[in-house]
């Protein structure tokens, strides 16, 4: 038996419909799934390929704000009166929904209950959650209609349109912003911590088109929770002075609080001397306690025993979700990485030892000298990234704003709490 709960998440429509509530529907379905939960979404259109894979596809035509009779209905409901089809259409979905929603222990309905688009859908589901049917709900508001200047006179005091302003107790309500929050506290009359705030999300790997590989280095290296990510796209070599890197990190923990130099190439593993080198660095590394703000992708494959390399597309990946190149090298013939950081956007910190750097970065990149204590080019890159807004941004999108982290944060919570808010 699963020991995580059965959801259900419901809205007029379903992708491959092209909407924000759909975009939403379809992200926490996916990772309902990824964590377990069975899930299914109830829609009136959609197509069962274009959701997540996993994901049970339930069609119920009627619950269609475009269905034929749902029109004919809605159209003397935004001018006031209530047709004599308005309650055999509810009880039809009522009847309709009941058996589909008792499979399940949670429905997420997404606008049904803050928008006019098909009252009778809304009467059927505050009748099925009159009789605990499911037995537990959660509201998730991203519009109102009561309020809105575009279709706040499509509603009128009195029964079915006051649904549309009734908060239930059995109901938790998610909103999507601050401000909807306020709103919907208004048009209840309750107070707005009875609400919850469940910004909406990005998702780094089809945003930045990052390959299943990367992901899953990245998340084995949690790199979205880090505060600052510097790239050294390089190999384990002497000439990359890559000590000279463990002591900048080491001196990076006093100004930020979880930064990480990762080093993408691996040492030679047939020459005695690069491995040597390598063991060295691993052992300066554990004596500057830097573990964990210092990794090589070498070491970190899905066995961590067994080396581990990348290629090019891995590493343009990790390009692409970096805040910063960092090369301390004290000898380059060129310096290609510069070039690379430079097509991608990413800030560049190297000596004045890269030509590349020199001669074609010039005052567009942070040039140091590689003598220059680790201390002070540390607090140099610690002043740029406190200074920084697009940084700052993206180091609180990725901690905080993507998909995983939202859903971590307000969804399962719910899900745990049995819906109340």
């Amino acid at each position: 038996m699963n020991p995580l709960p059965s959801v259900a998440i419901l809205h007029y429509s379903a992708p491959p419909v092209i909407g924000g509530v759909e975009a939403v529907m379809a992200a926490h379905a996916r990772l309902l799934v990824e964590a377990g939960y069975p899930t299914g979404i109830i829609a009136g259109r959609g197509a069962p390929d274009a959701l997540p894979a996993g994901v049970e596809f339930i069609p119920i035509p009627l619950m269609d704000s475009q269905h034929p009779d749902i029109l004919a209905v809605s159209a003397p409901l935004e001018v006031g009166t209530v047709p004599h089809i308005f309650a055999p259409l509810t009880r039809t979905l009522q009847e309709t929904l009941s058996p589909v929603l008792r499979r399940y222990d949670f429905v997420i309905i997404h606008n049904v209950f803050t928008k006019h688009f098909n009252l009778p859908l809304t009467a059927a589901l505050h009748r099925l959650l009159d009789a605990g049917t499911p037995a537990h709900a959660i509201a998730w508001c991203h519009d109102f209609t009561w309020g809105s200047p575009n279709s706040g006179h499509k509603v009128h005091p009195g029964d079915p349109w006051d649904l549309l302003r009734t908060r239930r107790a059995d109901t938790a309500y998610v909103v999507v912003s601050e401000q909807r929050r306020q709103n919907l506290a208004e048009l209840f009359a309750c107070p707005p911590e009875k609400i919850v705030v469940g910004y909406n999300g990005v998702e780094p790997q089809s945003l930045l088109r990052l390959s299943a590989e990367s992901m899953a280095l990245i998340h084995r290296l949690d790199l979205f929770a880090r505060d600052l990510i510097l790239l050294m796209p390089v190999r384990v070599t002497q000439a990359k002075h890559i000590e000279y890197a463990l002591r900048v990190v080491a001196a990076l923990k006093a100004h930020i609080a979880r930064p990480l130099v990762l080093l993408t190439g691996p040492p030679d593993p047939h020459d005695a001397a690069s491995m040597a080198y390598y063991e060295a660095l691993r052992a300066l590394r554990q004596e500057l306690g830097v573990e964990d703000a210092m990794r090589f992708v070498f070491e970190s494959g899905p066995e961590p025993a067994a080396p581990y390399t990348i290629g090019l597309d891995v590493v343009g990946d990790l390009y692409r979700i970096s805040d910063a190149l960092f090369m301390p090298s004290h000898r380059e013939g060129f310096g290609m990485p510069i070039l690379e950081a430079g097509l991608v956007g990413l800030p560049v910190f190297c000596t004045n030892a890269v030509p590349a750097g020199v001669e074609i970065g010039g005052d567009d990149v942070v040039l140091f000298d590689p003598t220059m204590p680790p201390e002070a080019i540390a607090a140099r890159i610690a002043a740029w990234a406190a200074d920084s807004p697009q940084h700052a941004l993206r180091r609180r999108v990725r901690q905080s704003y993507t998909w995983h982290a939202i859903f971590e944060r307000v969804l399962v919570p719910l899900l745990q709490a049995k819906g109340t808010p």
